[in-house]
């Protein structure tokens, strides 16, 4: 499918980009791990958003979610895997889908941790991000899953039932992942268990991996003051462009970079349709 803007990210940084791409009258696709996975949902109180003292983190963000979608905001349910931009387009891989826009707003909160041995170099090669989209190629095979993230354990399920023999291991630590061309085996505190692929489950994808290029500066997302990251039509909004991570930072830069998101995607099509000289 094709939208003018993508939000990669449902929190409130994400919803509130969003809002302003609607405001716009632009298509939006916002790409969101269940609201339940969301840090802030565990919240019991919130008493620093302005003129909502109190209210629960689930009070909060089912509203901006509600809000966002009445302003006609598409929510697809998943994880953004993968970014490139072909021609002036950006194509983002959404589980075993694509979806294409003139720009993109990166809110998908602050990834933690750091990799794991061996993840950047057999990425691709027995290491995967995600059961639903490769599991069918360990059909019969013994499998890894490292969850990190509460929808784990759903996928570690759907590779159980597609004939893989699966190794489930709940938020692991000293893990390493071994191998020279590919997946060999799984080392988790000091134990090692021959596999032929591991599934590293993370709520999201690090900035850095999903858009390769993209500048990072202390482990956060670099932009200027219109929430421009290096990248031409990449804008980022939230906990992922550093601190405070607070709520009502991630809104007001949402605004800003779902503003600065639609007004691109605008100019965009505007010069697609200017007439040849």
């Amino acid at each position: 499918m094709t939208y003018d803007v993508i939000v990669v990210g449902g929190g409130p940084a994400g919803l509130s980009a969003a809002l302003n791409v609607r405001a716009r009258g632009r298509t939006v696709l916002v790409v969101s791990n269940p609201l339940e996975e969301n840090p802030l949902w565990r919240a019991e109180r919130v008493d620093n958003f302005l003129g909502l003292p109190g209210v629960s983190g689930a009070e909060l963000l089912t509203a901006c979610h509600r809000h966002a979608v009445q302003a006609g905001a598409e929510i697809q349910e998943g994880k953004a895997l993968s970014a490139l931009r072909s021609g002036e387009d950006w194509y983002v891989s959404v589980d075993n889908t694509m979806a294409q826009a003139s720009a993109v707003v990166l809110a998908a909160g602050a990834v933690r941790g750091k990799k794991l041995p061996g993840e950047e170099e057999l990425l691709g090669r027995g290491l995967s991000y995600c059961a639903t989209c490769d599991g069918m190629l360990y059909r019969g095979k013994k499998v890894a899953v490292l969850g990190y993230s509460p929808s784990a354990e759903k996928e570690a399920a759907f590779l159980s039932e597609i004939g893989c023999q699966v190794l489930y291991f709940d938020k692991p630590a000293n893990c390493a992942i071994l191998g020279q061309e590919k997946v060999e085996a799984l080392r988790c505190d000091g134990v090692t268990e021959p596999v032929e692929g591991v599934f590293l489950l993370r709520p999201a994808v690090a900035p850095g991996d999903l858009f390769p290029g993209l500048a990072v500066e202390a482990g956060f997302v670099a932009v200027d003051r219109n929430m421009a990251t290096n990248l031409p039509g990449v804008f980022a909004a939230g906990d992922c462009t550093g601190g405070p991570l607070q709520v009502s930072k991630a809104v007001g830069e949402g605004l800003i970079a779902g503003q600065k998101a639609a007004a691109f995607a605008a100019a965009r099509l505007k010069a697609a349709q200017a007439p040849l000289s």
